[in-house]
């Protein structure tokens, strides 16, 4: 990787990780400023933010130029824009993110949602992706799966939450038909955004941006943000079938789960053969990752799961001393390379005191 002169021993550590094999420390992800301060010009509009191929190109590059990728950081950039594939619903824009516009079920007539290559949103998502492809070249940073929202997460939002889960209510087979329509054709998408990148780029999947990851053997990412508000009856009902889904297509998820009225569903996510890596954010109520939460960690560990979480860099040390290493993925921010290098040296000095 231009951007990671360090990727092929980041490379053998993720891997290691993967198959949960032990080395001199745990994977750290480290970001710190690198000194290049590269401006970017400020968009003119929301839309150009969002979805402008040569505006989100030149970011992109900027931020690799601007960023010190340490430890198994890997240079990516997250293009949010992806979450104009929403299967025949629409989108808007505004300053810090992008909305769903409301979009009402006809119950009265099945389910049909597929993946459909011609819609406007698509096409203005496939021009942003293609672009972040060209300037990540073939293999200068990760470019990853598209950022698609998942069936389940994706209704929420466009039928809004309320009317979402009275629906689950009032109309359960509707629904479960559609959620799984939906990740039948978040599987479409992803298969058509692939081939469009095959042989120009080498990093088509893995999470770029937000939690960047990559693992020896594709995975799928996917989440059910909207699963903090079911039973966990419910969650078999409903979100299960798309989980099942994306694991007879990948063999292997990394699975965010955000918030403590998530952790509910903690027990179905570890039975499941597929689900490889949970990512825990806490919810603004709760304390940030670290010690507070090692309980939840160690129970992840003990399914032989790895545990993916973003810290503050005072709480690397306590974690690095009181986890299973070999199945232990952080993410932190330093103020500057060298404060970033010697986490990395402490981070082996406190695994030798094991």
């Amino acid at each position: 990787m231009r951007y990671k002169p360090d990727w092929p021993d980041a490379r053998e550590r993720l891997a290691a990780l993967w198959d949960g094999r032990p080395l001199d420390r745990p994977c750290i992800a480290i970001t710190a400023p690198s000194g290049a301060n590269e401006p970017v010009p400020p968009p003119t509009s929301f839309e150009q933010r969002w979805t402008d191929p040569e505006w989100n190109a030149r970011a992109a590059l900027a931020a690799m130029r601007n960023t010190w990728w340490g430890g198994e950081a890997v240079p990516s950039y997250l293009l949010m824009c992806g979450w104009l594939v929403c299967f025949g619903g629409r989108t808007s824009y505004a300053e810090t993110t992008i909305w769903h516009d409301h979009r009402a079920m006809d119950f009265s007539r099945p389910p049909a949602f597929a993946f459909d290559p011609a819609d406007p949103q698509v096409r203005i998502f496939e021009r942003a992706y293609l672009a972040l492809a060209d300037a990540a070249g073939y293999d200068d940073f990760l470019v990853g799966s598209p950022c698609i929202l998942p069936a389940n997460d994706l209704f929420s939002m466009q039928m809004e939450t309320d009317a979402f889960l009275l629906a689950l209510l009032d109309h359960p087979q509707w629904m479960r038909e559609a959620v799984v329509q939906g990740a039948r054709a978040q599987l479409a998408a992803g298969e058509h955004f692939r081939r469009l990148i095959a042989g120009r780029h080498q990093f088509w999947y893995g999470i770029a941006g937000w939690m960047p990851f990559w693992a020896p053997r594709p995975f799928l990412s996917t989440q059910s943000d909207v699963s903090c508000m079911l039973s966990p009856a419910a969650f078999d009902e409903f979100i299960l079938p798309e989980l099942d889904v994306y694991g007879e297509a990948y063999g292997a998820l990394w699975y965010h789960l955000d918030g403590g009225d998530a952790r509910q569903h903690l027990p179905r996510l570890l039975s499941l053969p597929y689900t490889r890596m949970i990512q825990y954010t806490p919810a603004p109520c709760e304390p940030p990752n670290g010690p507070e939460h090692l309980a939840f960690y160690r129970r992840v560990q003990a399914a032989g799961r790895i545990v993916h979480i973003e810290v503050p860099v005072e709480n690397v040390e306590p974690l690095v001393e009181s986890l299973d290493p070999r199945l232990l993925m952080l993410k932190t921010h330093c103020g500057s390379i060298d404060e970033g290098e010697e986490l990395l040296r402490a981070a082996k000095r406190w695994m030798a005191k094991q």
